[in-house]
């Protein structure tokens, strides 16, 4: 994984994730599979017209997907303790994705957007809900209100954040932490344990 600057961005590109609207931690985001090897990775996702991000589209944009991520306290180093010069820091793991993004308000994608998104979420239930199942009516008074985007994915970077610059007893001591912590902060704790 490339360890370049997550700040840095094009400065043409349209950040997906702006003034409110986290479209990069909204669950509205399914990624595309490639229908052959010549067709790029592509995330697709459908918004409330209120959320202007579409309104830039056609552009180039960049979309940030945080992968997994824990606050590490300064009290789990050792080094805390011999000379106090620590402070309170998040680790992360991180991937932009740059590309162009392209407007779908036609109401066929819209709809199959809806459909994908709802099946591949509740295919994991027992009883898996439709988007059929709702009035046909309802459904197409609910696409009408809505726009779709598509982010053609030309470049991905990644990055991870995990205390790489802390001596090994202070790593020990934040991987001790985190074990301490809920449950979910394990995963961090993992990677910071087993680096790629």
């Amino acid at each position: 994984m490339s360890t370049a600057n997550p700040a840095a961005s094009s400065s043409d590109e349209v950040p997906i994730h702006r003034a409110g609207f986290p479209l990069a931690a909204a669950p509205l985001v399914v990624p595309l599979p490639p229908s052959s090897p010549t067709v790029r990775p592509a995330r697709r996702a459908v918004l409330a017209p209120p959320n202007e991000i579409w309104r830039n589209a056609p552009c180039a944009a960049l979309l940030i997907v945080p992968v997994r991520d824990a606050y590490i306290s300064p009290s789990w180093y050792p080094s805390e303790q011999v000379h106090g010069k620590v402070v309170p820091t998040w680790n992360d793991e991180v991937v932009h994705l740059h590309g162009r993004l392209e407007l779908h308000d036609d109401a066929a994608w819209v709809r199959r957007q809806i459909g994908d998104l709802t099946d591949q979420n509740e295919a994991l239930l027992p009883e898996p809900w439709s988007v059929d199942d709702a009035p046909t009516h309802f459904v197409t008074a609910q696409v009408a209100g809505i726009v779709g985007i598509e982010l053609h994915v030309e470049r991905v970077e990644a990055q991870r954040k995990l205390s790489q610059n802390r001596t090994d007893d202070d790593r020990t001591g934040a991987i001790s932490g985190l074990r301490s912590r809920v449950e979910s902060r394990h995963v961090i704790a993992d990677a910071m344990e087993h680096p790629r």
